[in-house]
């Protein structure tokens, strides 16, 4: 195949490269439109930060973070304890004495529907 045998081609060469290049440009941008909403530090080309922010803005945000995180721990405590409370009801054995009771009880009706008594 020789040089000449693609210039037929050529259009569909050119516009495929085209089209290449301007999705990789979009594909960018859109990757900095979705930093940019999710709050993500935007990085220049060798990783520095494009717009830092400020020590006493992110020292709140750790501070509201932090209390964030020792309530979810306080409501974790809680659910545990719950839970345990919870836990010992079911396996405690006057629960299984209860149910038993219970079983019996719905025997002995079935067995006087059987006979006509009830």
């Amino acid at each position: 195949m020789e040089p000449a045998d693609l210039l037929p081609y050529l259009g569909w060469i050119i516009a495929g490269a085209f089209t290449l290049g301007a999705a990789g440009i979009l594909t960018s941008f859109q990757t900095t439109r979705m930093k940019i909403k999710n709050g993500y530090p935007l990085e220049g080309m060798w990783g520095q930060s494009l717009k830092p922010g400020s020590d006493k803005e992110t020292a709140h945000r750790v501070t509201l973070l932090t209390q964030e995180n020792a309530e979810l721990r306080a409501e974790l405590g809680s659910m545990k304890d719950r839970l345990v409370n919870v836990e010992r009801i079911v396996t405690d054995g006057g629960y299984h004495l209860g149910a038993e009771i219970d079983a019996l009880r719905d025997r002995a009706l079935t067995n006087l529907k059987d006979k006509g008594e009830a």
